[in-house]
């Protein structure tokens, strides 16, 4: 799921697998897409990590430098 979802432009998709995945993902790539594995993680993981990830907000400061880094990619080989 995530590898396809990144295929656009501005997608910044990853897959989390427990709370300290969704925490990060968010925190420090500010991730805008959240892909669950089914086989991997019973309903009430999910609704956790799900939670979490909601409620994780973007740390910015040095991690802008990496977004910057993901758009100026992004723009030159995303027509």
């Amino acid at each position: 799921m995530s590898i396809c979802a990144n295929k656009f432009k501005g997608i910044r998709c990853t897959p989390c697998h427990n709370e300290y995945t969704a925490k990060y993902s968010r925190l420090h790539n500010d991730s805008n897409i959240l892909a669950l594995g089914a086989d991997d993680i019973t309903t009430n993981e999910a609704i956790c990590i799900l939670r979490m990830w909601l409620a994780t907000e973007f740390e910015g400061g040095r991690h802008n430098d990496r977004i910057k880094l993901i758009t100026q990619i992004e723009n030159e080989n995303m027509k």
